[in-house]
This record gives structure tokens, C-alpha cells and sequence, in this order.
């Protein structure tokens, strides 16, 4: 397997592999000139999303400043608001739904490493090497339709937000959260159900 074909299976991979090094220097100069563009330039703005992300739907925002690792492996659905200084560490991929509002300083963070330090750190490394010290996963986190995620979230790697579900501020997503859950805390847990009048909803 490739490094690329590790990471995106969730398995150990060398980080500072050239292909993600290429990646990452893309996502920057993609950054930069999103970041000198004016509040106004909503055309041009679209143009480098849809170059920088994976994939994107129609009327997205996204604001300043914001930050991501590859860019690559971010798909966002249609009517989609990404508030400002929140930062997507999309190392695997992160998926998010339609109608979906993400308020300021939202972290997403879909790179991790072993909590055990005899695991974290790379067997027989020597300094000067191209390797990395530590070992790094990467796993996806998906928001699903019409979710809110309030400010100061973090999600972390792994997670899967159901739709219809708000996150309160400042909460820390660890496990799933159910669709239609009003969740809270840090760990982030289910409050009450929510939305039960819609139709369809138990």
C-alpha cells in the first residue's frame, strides 16, 4: 500500500511522505490568495473552494480565516456556512451535508496518534531521518444534514453527527452523536431528542 492508500484506511502512515508534502503546499498557495480576497468577491471565492475542496455544492460560505491541511479531502454539501477561524485538519476525509451551519472557531480534526507513548513513537527511529518521530492515523468525520455545530466545537477523528443534530458551543465530540440530538458537554452527550415535529421524525 501506498502511504496515501495507509492513511486513508485509517492505518499508520508516514505524514511527511512527498505526496502529502505536495499537498499541503497546494492547500497553502490556495489559502493565500483566498484569504487576500475581499468579502465582496463571491465568484471568486467559489472558484478556489472548488479547487481547494473535494468537492463542493452550491451556495457555501466560508470564512476568514479558515484553515485545512489538504483541502482535498473536504466535500461540502449545497447551503452550507463555515463562520470564521475554524480550522479542518482533513487528513481523511470530512463530509458535510446540506444545510449545515458551523459557527467560529469549529475544529475538525480527523489526524490522531496512540495514546500508549510505547505505540506513539516510530520503532528504531534516529534523528535525521525522513520518517516522522511519532506514528499518525487519520479517520473521517461526517456531519449530516441540516446540523449546527455551535462555536468553539471540536469534533475528533472518527465521528459521525447525525442529521438534524446541534452541537452546543464549545463542546468536545468524541463518539457519535444520534440525528435529531440536541448534545452538549465535554464529552460532548445527548440532551433531548429535537425536531420531532418534522415529518418522518419518531
Amino acid at each position: 500500500m501506498t502511504e496515501l492508500e495507509k492513511c486513508m484506511a485509517g492505518e499508520y502512515y508516514d505524514c511527511h511522505d512527498r505526496i502529502f508534502l505536495e499537498f499541503k503546499n497546494t492547500a497553502r498557495a490556495l489559502l493565500k490568495k483566498y484569504h487576500a480576497l475581499a468579502y465582496g468577491q463571491k465568484e471568486e471565492k467559489t472558484e478556489i473552494l472548488r479547487r481547494l475542496f473535494g468537492g463542493i455544492g452550491t451556495n457555501v460560505s466560508v470564512g476568514l480565516p479558515f484553515l485545512c491541511d489538504y483541502g482535498r479531502n473536504i466535500y461540502l454539501g449545497s447551503n452550507v456556512s463555515v463562520n470564521m477561524n475554524c480550522t479542518f485538519v482533513d487528513c481523511n476525509k470530512i463530509t458535510i451535508g446540506d444545510n449545515v451551519l458551523i459557527a467560529s472557531n469549529v475544529q475538525l480534526y480527523t489526524a490522531a496518534h496512540p495514546v500508549e507513548l510505547s505505540e506513539r513513537l516510530t520503532p528504531d527511529w534516529e534523528p535525521g531521518t525522513e520518517e516522522y518521530f511519532c506514528r499518525t492515523y487519520a479517520l473521517p468525520i461526517t456531519i449530516g444534514n441540516g446540523c449546527w455545530l455551535g462555536g468553539g466545537v471540536i469534533v475528533l477523528p472518527g465521528v459521525a453527527i447525525g442529521a438534524g443534530s446541534v452541537i452546543g458551543a464549545g463542546s468536545v465530540v468524541t463518539k457519535d452523536i444520534p440525528e435529531n440530538s440536541l448534545a452538549v458537554g465535554n464529552p460532548c452527550r445527548v440532551i433531548r431528542p429535537i425536531n420531532k415535529s418534522l415529518p418522518g421524525t419518531p
